[in-house]
């Protein structure tokens, strides 16, 4: 691969999710990874030996500033803590990088807005971190969905969840506000699923009810988005019910399920359809790493000065849903979204 231009790439922080993206920039056929920082000392060194030990030439720092005035550095991915998500963003952006950011990439609309016209002035990609959405599955469903086979989408429903261990506790040690609880983790992707496949349908209204704990973080809920017209989406997430990634379509013919959401690169990918008529489908679709699709994917982006296939238009979106349902939760009503 050697012929492929390439972009270089550098990492700022030594987060979990290191074990699926660091992984997937080094095998990306148009990205190469030359630097890793950590403010926890020697973390940024354990964190490339733990997930990418044959990557050579990686330049390590324990300071982000650092990396992120090194000009060889084209693009950073960011998977620091959600409250740092948008400021982390915003100084690589001054410093001229492109940033693919986990999600959430903010936590207001505002620092998303900010983001923009940064990035504008800079003419930078920036992209939130769904990598969910470059998976092959998502696209035959839309497929499926545009043949007509299942008729007009009418609602969805959605569910994300897994019991919440002690190694992770550190997500809900502190209020929503702060960035702390479900919702921010894996509620984002339950709302950014139930409006995958709603087109260009805004969402107008949000009613959700949720469990707090003792730092004011959220823990479970669940919860209604109006997207008119009798359109509804009902999403759930929870840190105590069992594993679950799964989105369900109805449709006025039928009904179709993506059963794992967040399949593996190792994970069978299978969907399943039935119509009123009385067909009933199941498909095993093809292996696929939606990391490594996400990544070359940026790079491309950066690479061909093409869009993101997630704009931060997208991202503002979610954000506006997020921070409605968040408010019907605290406040026990229906909240419009503006």
């Amino acid at each position: 691969m050697s012929t492929h231009k390439k972009i270089r790439w550098g990492i700022l922080g030594a987060a979990r999710i290191n074990q699926q993206l660091m992984p997937a920039i080094v095998a990306a056929e148009n990205s190469k990874l030359i630097a890793i920082a950590s403010r926890r000392p020697g973390a940024a060194e354990a964190t490339l030996q733990q997930y990418a030990p044959d990557c050579e030439n990686v330049r390590l720092y324990n300071d982000q500033n650092e990396l992120l005035k090194n000009p060889d550095i084209q693009a950073v991915y960011i998977p620091l803590a959600t409250e740092d998500h948008a400021l982390w963003t915003l100084r690589a952006i001054e410093h001229g990088k492109h940033v693919l950011c986990e999600k959430p990439i903010a936590l207001n609309v505002s620092d998303i807005d900010a983001i923009e016209t940064a990035a504008k002035e800079q003419q930078l990609k920036v992209m939130e971190g769904f990598m969910y959405r470059f998976h092959p599955q998502h696209q035959r469903i839309q497929e499926i969905i545009n043949s007509g086979v299942i008729g007009e989408v009418r609602s969805v429903r959605t569910c994300f969840a897994y019991p919440m261990q002690p190694a992770r506790l550190y997500r809900v040690d502190r209020s929503i506000s702060q960035g702390g609880g479900a919702m921010w983790d894996i509620g984002c992707y339950a709302i950014h699923a139930a409006r995958l496949h709603f087109g260009d349908a805004r969402a107008q209204a949000v009613t959700a009810l949720a469990k707090h704990n003792q730092h004011g973080a959220d823990i479970s809920s669940s919860g209604i988005i109006d997207f008119g017209d009798g359109r509804y989406a009902q999403f759930s997430f929870s840190f105590e019910h069992a594993r679950r990634a799964e989105y369900e379509i109805i449709g006025t013919k039928g009904g179709l399920k993506c059963h794992n959401v967040w399949a593996k690169a190792t994970e069978q990918p299978i969907i399943s359809w039935q119509t009123d008529a009385g067909e009933e489908h199941i498909e095993n679709l093809d292996l696929a790493n939606h990391f490594q699709l996400e990544v070359e994917h940026f790079c491309h982006c950066i690479l061909e000065n093409q869009p993101p296939k997630l704009s931060l238009q997208d991202a503002q979106a979610n954000c506006k849903i997020i921070l409605a349902a968040l408010e019907s939760a605290e406040q026990g009503k229906t909240v419009q979204i503006k």
